[in-house]
């Protein structure tokens, strides 16, 4: 057997525990693969940072919408006319829900109390207005009497119309005044919050008007609200 010279024994055992070289193409892939995957991760957390954030967001808006939803079902639900039990008969009114929503709000919230019941119409001023409600002075609507006894000719919005219903704009007032006036009226607005009009029932607007009263406008004889029954349709 040929004996191998020592020389080349060392190279040989040198050969064998030299590290093995890896490639540039290996290196290169996995710098790629770690690359993506880093990628990866940082879309992962902005897709479900985005949502987290949306998320209320949408809460939000649901319940947004569904509020709204509820506000207009309670408008749809409220009543859109009153007919009131006077002594002298049934007068029926047409209430205006959008228009005036606070107002109307307002008074059916004192109907159901049965504010109205009993109330007397302390003041009652031909081809003007008529007034229910607790208060003894007659306040705006004597006013009213002095400076516009002439009524202007000129052309009148439905609000200015006879028989439109509302309330006074007096803050000092007690409790809730209601009138109902007997003649178209220009400056209406200036004087009144209309909230809704009389559709059946004006002659019995008509007969209140004419009842004698005294120097001060107040009827001789009483005239009351029994009180009041609310209807969504007549």
């Amino acid at each position: 057997m040929a004996r191998i010279k020592p020389q080349a024994l060392l190279n040989q055992s040198k050969r064998k525990k030299g590290p093995a070289r890896i490639s540039a193409t290996t290196i290169f892939l996995c710098n790629l693969v770690v690359v993506v995957i880093v990628l990866s991760l940082v879309a992962t957390y902005k897709h479900w940072s985005q949502r987290s954030r949306n998320q209320p967001a949408s809460g939000l808006s649901t319940f947004k919408d569904t509020a709204n939803s509820l506000t207009e079902s309670k408008k749809y639900d409220l009543p859109g006319y009153a007919i009131l039990n006077t002594s002298k008969g049934y007068i029926t009114v047409e209430l205006y829900k959008d228009g005036s929503p606070m107002i109307v709000d307002n008074f059916l919230d004192l109907c159901q109390k049965e504010y109205f019941k009993g109330l007397p119409f302390h003041h009652v001023i031909k081809h003007y207005v008529i007034q229910a409600g607790h208060g003894q002075g007659l306040g705006a609507a004597e006013d009213w009497t002095t400076k516009g006894k002439l009524h202007s000719r000129l052309a009148t919005s439905p609000k200015h119309e006879a028989f439109m219903i509302g309330t006074s704009k007096t803050k000092d007032s007690t409790g809730f005044e209601l009138f109902i006036t007997t003649a178209p009226i220009p400056d209406l607005n200036d004087k009144l919050l209309v909230f809704g009009r009389t559709v059946k029932g004006e002659d019995v607007v008509q007969e209140i008007e004419e009842v004698d009263t005294d120097e001060h406008y107040r009827p001789k004889s009483p005239v009351v609200i029994n009180g009041v029954t609310l209807k969504h349709e007549i």
